[in-house]
């Protein structure tokens, strides 16, 4: 061991200097060299020694990071993996053997499927056991994870295990979703009135033709409603039966309120629904095939048979009760198809609901447009109709002034009087009367001028007072 700081010889000393007098002697003991040469002699090397332990690391290093199996990139995506899952890969095997659900999570099992290495690459990993300190890290967990007996298929087994919940929250909705519509549809007293007086006047307007006195329509045909368009191009059959209905069936408005459930089956594919269901079978097979043909259990640990046994049966149950539901949903279907005369074969649900729900936002839409117009229309009336007011009240107003008359004084029109009188003087119509002759002109004037100052007077002292009661 060496301590490293710059020596000093005799030479460089002088009588006063510190280390003259030094007397480091009186610490010596055995106990403090014993535990300075416990402390240090391990740890502190040649500059020699220290090179060539090194070149040993990086021998040793490079040594490692050089593949005997794997490919570059299978290594680098496992490496990937165990960074992100940072588990001894002991303890990744046991968790993977006692189908620990609490480490265990879908992301965590579908990259494991996605990254192993190919069951031929695994059973040359699990021959260099000997050789495992001088592998890379991809390939020693290889190593440890190849002792797992059939794993992919556990891991397969495992990772439905773990997503058989949520796809029966994923199908089991759809399918109440659909038989719910389909019964609310043939329940519904105001959809029912609805297509009742849309065929009534369908059969009206098509009467003298070859549709004339038909016994229904199709479903998709309340779609084209808006297509057909009034004479003036201002509105379409749909926005009429909107109105008609909002004036003379009120209770027809509220049919969208009867079928809760048909913009979410209108969302449904039956094809998916079939596919999911089909493959949640297949995979509820295979897990009872494995279970049955899987071999002892290779630890106490193992429990794979153990908990998958459960799960099967759990798993085996639900399954037979969405395939139930499933049937009972196709059933309900038909009969709605036979209730409205249309193939379910040839319309699918996702179809016919699709169609159903747009019109029941068109119709929705329509009877607020139709409550706009009517807002416009009655907002153009009365101000026609004040505008023809005004018109009258103005005629009259000036056949008055014309004929020379004063308009009388109420509280209710002061600022119209007054303008009137002022008007009055300025066009001198009301000099135009005849008067006898003892009823001088300076009279008269001096008669409207007082009147219409005091009116002048009176509106001045009402704004002022509005003010004031404003302002506080």
């Amino acid at each position: 061991m060496v301590m490293q700081y710059k020596l000093l010889i005799s030479e460089d000393l002088f009588e006063g200097s510190f280390w003259v007098k030094a007397k480091e002697d009186r610490f010596e003991n055995k106990e403090l060299f014993a535990k300075l040469t416990l402390t240090f002699s391990t740890q502190t090397k040649s500059k020699k020694d220290q090179e060539a332990s090194e070149d040993k690391k990086n021998a040793q290093k490079k040594k490692v990071k050089e593949l005997k199996v794997l490919d570059s990139k299978t290594s680098q995506n496992l490496s990937i993996f165990l960074g992100s899952n940072r588990m001894p890969y002991e303890e990744m095997k046991n968790v993977i053997l006692e189908v620990n659900e609490k480490v265990l999570t879908e992301n965590m099992v579908q990259s494991m499927l996605k990254l192993l290495p190919e069951q031929e690459q695994l059973n040359s990993l699990s021959e260099m056991k000997d050789e495992y300190e001088e592998l890379a890290e991809s390939e020693q967990f290889g190593v440890v994870i190849s002792t797992v007996k059939r794993l992919k298929p556990r891991l397969s087994s495992i990772l439905f295990k773990l997503q058989f919940d949520e796809q029966v929250n994923n199908i089991k909705p759809d399918l109440v979703a659909v038989k719910a519509a389909c019964e609310e549809l043939q329940k519904s007293e105001g959809f029912a009135k609805l297509l009742e007086i849309t065929l009534l006047l369908g059969n009206f307007m098509n009467a003298g033709s070859r549709n004339a006195k038909a016994f229904g329509f199709s479903i998709n045909y309340l779609c084209k409603l808006r297509d057909t368009k009034s004479a003036d191009q201002k509105q379409t059959l749909l926005h009429f039966l909107a109105e008609i209905c909002q004036e003379q069936y009120p209770e027809v408005m509220n049919f969208s309120e009867e079928l809760t459930h048909v913009e979410k089956a209108s969302k449904v594919s039956a094809e998916t629904l079939q596919k999911n269901l089909d493959q949640m079978g297949k995979q509820i097979k295979d897990l009872e095939k494995d279970i049955e043909t899987f071999p002892p259990p290779q630890s106490d640990r193992d429990k794979y048979v153990e908990k998958m046994t459960i799960s099967f049966t759990s798993s085996r149950e639900q399954f037979v009760k969405l395939k139930l539901m499933h049937e009972n949903m196709e059933k309900q279907y038909e009969d709605l198809g036979k209730y409205f005369v249309f193939d379910p074969k040839k319309i699918s649900p996702e179809e016919f609901f699709g169609d159903l729900n747009n019109f029941r936002n068109m119709f929705q839409q329509a009877a607020k447009e139709n409550q706009k117009r009517k807002e416009a229309e009655e907002k153009i009336r009365r101000a026609k109709l004040a505008r023809e007011k005004a018109e009258k009240e103005k005629e009259e107003k000036q056949k008055r002034m014309n004929a020379g008359q004063i308009p009388n004084i109420n509280d209710d029109d002061e600022t119209g009087i007054m303008d009137g009188l002022l008007e009055a003087l300025q066009s001198g119509a009301a000099f135009k009367r005849k008067r006898g002759p003892r009823q001088a002109g300076n009279t008269r004037i001096r008669f409207l001028i007082y009147h219409v100052q005091g009116l002048l007077v009176l509106r001045e002292y009402k704004t002022q007072k509005i003010t004031i009661l404003l302002s506080q």
